[in-house]
């Protein structure tokens, strides 16, 4: 009896170190299937950058624009080592990821992203960043809040809520993945005689010949063997093993991207490319997502590059966002505005995003579809 506890309790013990390895190997596979995570992130957090970076950042003084030094870093090369749109797709890419960035001012007044930094908040004082570190140099100095531009995404960090989320989809992907390899797996059994094979030299051998006969099994489109005597090959696939198809492993891989997509408020048909009611679907991401974004931005730098006075007197950063529709597509819609009289040129370009002029016309208003001024439609007595 004392012996059939002890062959139980040494089993159990072999038992739980096989759980042991089994929980490692799970965590391996689970590490190695984090390209579907870093896909999806890579892939929404770019699709954003990229809108950002076709931003167009203005300099308004009072009615007029100005292309300064500002509207220079800001548009063109903000530092030495960056054009604006790399510039921009790495401030969005670490907003979103990391959940902030941090922007500070060099004393050549190069605009430059920090890798790393630390930050001590204070409650009537302002925060304090030290320990900042860009591209492996650490910055001995300490900057301000007035001193820097920094923007926090949300309230926590996206990858974090994201991760419980991975956890489940990559335990999904995996079991489909394993089930897709074993569908159409390669099975054989080989039976030896031992007798024929106790010589070492013999082992060899036939050591030998069961690899090259695994290897043109595996390679070769048609694989003869020779039989040999004391072996025997026999094929054991075609057993009706079922498995999950491809299409299955696609859609965990786009139900993950969906949610990711959903969390940073990129609709998912876009991401995928679907042609269905792309407009609407553009329209929504342009206004609830790219513009609130570009408000942030625009806050921020609206507080950090002007004086409280400037602010007050008209100096402001003004965004120009990336058009998604044609002026030529517009054409009808600014015909109806203009002849109706409730806008005039400058207003019309405004909107369109373009810089206002100075010539006369473009100041006046016009009604009817005549094209005259108001007043001439009713000196004239144009009722149309």
């Amino acid at each position: 009896m004392l012996g059939l506890f002890d062959r139980v309790f040494n089993r159990n013990k072999e038992l739980g170190y096989s759980f042991d390895i089994e929980f490692l190997e799970l965590f391996e596979k689970k590490s190695e299937r984090l390209h579907m995570k870093r896909l999806a992130f890579e892939t929404c957090i770019s699709f954003l950058a990229r809108t950002v970076s076709q931003t167009e950042f203005r300099v308004r003084n009072g009615d007029a624009y100005v292309k300064d030094e500002l509207y220079y870093r800001l548009n063109t090369r903000p530092n030495k080592n960056m054009t604006a749109s790399t510039f921009w797709q790495k401030f969005i890419s670490k907003l979103i990821y990391d959940n902030e960035v941090l922007i500070i001012q060099a004393d050549d007044g190069d605009l430059l992203i920090a890798d790393d930094f630390q930050q001590k908040e204070y409650a009537v004082y302002e925060d304090v960043f030290s320990n900042i570190i860009i591209r492996g140099f650490e910055f001995k100095r300490s900057y301000k809040q007035s001193e820097v531009i920094h923007l926090k995404y949300g309230n926590e960090k996206l990858s974090r809520l994201l991760d419980s989320l991975f956890y489940d989809y990559g335990d999904l992907f995996g079991y489909i993945l394993k089930g897709q390899k074993r569908k159409n797996q390669l099975r054989a059994t080989v039976d030896m005689d031992m007798l024929a094979a106790k010589s070492g030299e013999k082992q060899a051998k036939l050591q030998e010949f069961i690899d090259n006969m695994y290897e043109a099994v595996e390679k070769k489109d048609v694989a003869i063997i020779p039989q040999q005597p004391g072996f025997e090959y026999k094929e054991q696939s075609g057993n009706g093993v079922a498995g999950q198809s491809v299409d299955e492993i696609n859609k965990v891989t786009d139900g993950f991207l969906d949610q990711v997509a959903i969390a940073i408020g990129i609709p998912p048909s876009l991401i995928r490319g679907d042609m269905a009611d792309v407009e609407k679907q553009t329209k929504n991401y342009m206004f609830f997502s790219v513009s609130p974004l570009l408000k942030k931005i625009k806050d921020e730098a609206d507080v950090k590059f002007f004086t409280k006075k400037e602010s007050i007197e008209g100096k402001s950063i003004e965004i120009r966002k990336p058009s998604y529709r044609d002026i030529f597509d517009l054409a009808t819609a600014v015909d109806k505005l203009v002849s109706s009289g409730v806008f005039n040129g400058n207003e019309i370009r405004s909107e369109l995003g373009y810089e206002t002029t100075d010539e006369k016309i473009h100041n006046e208003y016009f009604i009817t579809k005549n094209y005259t001024t108001a007043d001439e439609a009713v000196e004239g007595g144009d009722e149309d």
